[in-house]
């Protein structure tokens, strides 16, 4: 039986092909060191949006990503078919988080407003640049980049799926002086 999918976590990515055996590259997009390290089973959210169960049969780190198989995945070929797969687990063997921390899949969709109510956009897109995560708030056709810091976010309500931001009046003007 494969969960439904608001109760799964990604934690990775399949990047490509890797050797002869059957084996690709994931990066890891968990926060929690190891997290990819002894996995059994897992679901691959497939990038034709199907949901696939698999049975994991290796993981080794190497370097800044990770090196996995599959059963019965045993040529590139079958690897390359897995490329943009999403790895996901369920939400009850993802790590407990401290209470300013939340899952990037918890984030996405929800409604961003400021601190007078005002509603900025919808969350879109987390981007990882050096240092810092930023988020990607759109609203119709336009988009503001809100750095992911808690001098930026003043609260999250995963409850209402509300995201309360301040400073960002210069940032949304910017946008519009070029």
């Amino acid at each position: 039986m494969i969960p439904a999918q608001e109760h799964l976590v990604t934690i990775g990515r399949i990047e490509r092909p890797f050797g002869v055996r059957g084996e690709f590259k994931v990066r890891s997009l968990s926060d929690v060191p190891g997290r990819l390290d002894g996995l059994k089973q897992v679901q691959i959210l497939e990038q034709t949006g199907q949901m696939v169960g698999r049975t994991v049969t290796r993981v080794r780190r190497a370097g800044s990503t990770y090196i996995m198989g599959f059963a019965g995945v045993t040529t590139p070929e079958e690897a390359g078919m897995l490329r943009g797969g999403l790895i996901q687990v369920p939400r009850t063997s993802a790590a407990a988080l401290s209470a300013d921390v939340y899952l990037e899949c918890d984030l996405i969709g929800m409604t961003v407003e400021n601190e007078r109510g005002d509603e900025v956009g919808v969350l879109e897109a987390i981007l990882e640049i050096p240092d810092n995560r930023v988020f990607v708030v759109r609203k119709g056709t336009e988009e503001v980049l809100i750095p992911a810091a808690k001098s930026f976010v003043t609260s999250v309500d995963l409850a209402r799926r509300r995201m309360i931001v301040r400073g960002i009046e210069d940032l949304a003007e910017g946008c519009h002086a070029v």
